[in-house]
């Protein structure tokens, strides 16, 4: 039975890119929320703490955090080493928090922080342990990244999981410990929200609806959004190898049932093909395929060697600003 006395603590977990413009609005949206709040069906909480996740951008967006920090005391500021993008940082920040619950929402503003209670009052309805954004308009993108959003989607849920899993969404309400176990294993490479659906054992969702982005430009361009992608097909286990094994498995058939076509229209009508056109369409598309194969194979290779050897997904430091590249210990000024 739920405790009607129980204050749910709240830690929001965002990282940080371009977030110079667009951190200060959201961060007065936060901070009505750090006190005592009753969610719609009575469920008491409040936000404990905001961890900026430093992702090493190319704005100003650390002078933002450190003035927010010393502004207000629930910001806790994260300075990761170097860029490693926006899961490793969601995880660094994850892994520094400690909360009840987790809330993972994007810099740019798209999500409202209002919308925090009705993730909890999902989580509590259903016994949830991970609750997404079920956005109710398109994402503030372009039509082409929607659409190819959408389709990526589909491919992991159709081909790379064999279940209809959950939307995935940046936006998401977690339990707190869960989240920091998988902060805790998550090796290089891994796509967090594979990571997070390996241990949550029942995943809901709730409808939202979408912000525009602040009007900032996106951090993603195309290179990064198939790099993201190409994070998930190798973080999802080994179907993609089954899907190599079973396209070069079908090669072999369509190779053998050609060459079968091929004696059977000699033995009948003598006027098999003549010409080199046929062989090399099929050597083309037979390297081709052995060539993709390999490729799939060495990307998973990789992973694991990365994972062996240690490296971190990320790595978090003190302030940049005032350790040894600092200009002066507690200052951010230029001298």
């Amino acid at each position: 039975m739920t405790n009607p006395d129980k204050l749910h603590r709240v830690s929001v977990v965002t990282p940080v890119y371009k977030g110079e413009r667009t951190l200060p609005g959201l961060a007065d949206e936060i901070a009505a929320l750090a006190t005592p709040q009753t969610s719609p069906d009575g469920h008491r909480w409040h936000v404990t703490e905001w961890l900026l996740v430093w992702d090493n951008g190319p704005d100003a967006s650390a002078d933002v955090i450190a003035d927010l920090a010393e502004r207000y005391d629930f910001v806790k500021p994260v300075w990761l080493s170097r860029n490693f993008g926006q899961h490793p940082a969601t995880l660094a920040g994850m892994a520094s928090s400690s909360g009840d619950w987790i809330a993972t929402l994007d810099e740019d503003g798209q999500h409202n922080p209002a919308d925090i209670p009705a993730f909890l009052d999902v989580a509590m309805s259903q016994q949830a342990q991970l609750v997404y954004a079920d956005p109710t308009n398109p994402a503030p993108h372009g039509a082409l990244r929607n659409v190819l959003s959408a389709g990526a989607k589909w491919f992991f849920s159709t081909f790379l999981t064999g279940t209809k899993t959950a939307t995935f969404q940046s936006y998401r309400l977690m339990v707190g410990d869960a989240g920091r176990s998988v902060a805790a294993y998550a090796g290089h490479g891994v796509y967090l929200d594979v990571a997070l659906s390996w241990v949550m054992g029942r995943i809901a969702q709730v409808p939202v609806r979408l912000r525009a982005e602040g009007g900032r430009a996106s951090g993603y361009n195309l290179p990064r959004l198939l790099s993201h992608f190409w994070r998930l097909v190798l973080s999802s286990g080994t179907r993609g190898l089954r899907i190599v094994s079973g396209l070069g498995a079908l090669f072999a058939i369509v190779g053998v049932v050609y060459a079968l076509f091929l004696v059977v229209m000699n033995i009948v009508t003598h006027a098999a093909p003549q010409g080199w056109t046929s062989t090399i369409v099929i050597l083309l598309m037979a390297t081709g395929v052995i060539l993709f194969s390999l490729g799939v194979i060495a990307e998973y290779v990789g992973v694991a060697v990365s994972m062996a050897m240690g490296k971190p997904p990320y790595l978090i430091l003190s302030d940049p600003a005032v350790g040894p590249h600092g200009r002066r210990p507690g200052s951010r000024s230029s001298s």
